[in-house]
């Protein structure tokens, strides 16, 4: 903060949760960790060691697989809509650095790219929050004490159910 500026209480956690809801409406650290392979792979690319094997004119394609790895990272960050295609391309240009690029980084690289590319692409943006077995198996026992959520005592609520089951095309087992 400058020396003139007061300070506001208010204004750091605003643009933190500006930031998290950010983060969380996208697949962040498969975009970052993406992101990070590529940029390895071509900070190795200048390695002393006699490791590295060039393919094609002048190693373009030892140039060309960790900046598409980088664009698809940051495509996936900026634009999660399309993520499953990006994460494919990531995948694909990270397996191929292997061969195209020092091993893959020296599988730093190569590993970073495909372990994000994998986060992406399993990464689900409306899922509910995860309910831990315990609380599961607790709600469990508790809709079995409180018993089913029809009147077993109202004669014909079994007969709807198969009708409404053969109005839907699906045939129901008697009971």
């Amino acid at each position: 903060m400058g020396a003139g500026q007061p300070v506001d209480a208010q204004q750091a956690p605003l643009s933190q949760d500006r930031f998290t809801r950010w983060v969380y409406e996208r697949p962040f650290w498969g975009g970052l960790w993406l992101t990070l392979g590529g940029a390895w792979i071509l900070v190795t690319m200048k390695a002393s060691l006699k490791v590295v094997m060039h393919v094609g004119m002048q190693g373009v394609a030892g140039y060309l697989l960790p900046t598409l790895m980088i664009l698809a990272g940051l495509l996936i960050l900026f634009s999660p809509g399309q993520r499953l295609f990006y994460s494919i391309v990531g995948v694909l240009c990270s397996m191929g650095t292997w061969l195209t690029s020092n091993l893959g980084g020296f599988m730093v690289g190569l590993l970073l790219g495909v372990v994000g590319s994998i986060l992406t692409f399993g990464w689900l943006p409306d899922q509910d929050p995860r309910v831990s077995r315990r609380d599961r198996r607790r709600s469990a026992q508790r809709a079995a004490q409180d018993g089913p959520a029809g009147d077993p005592g109202q004669p014909g609520s079994d007969a709807g159910t198969a009708q409404a089951g053969m109005a839907t095309g699906t045939p129901q087992a008697a009971q």
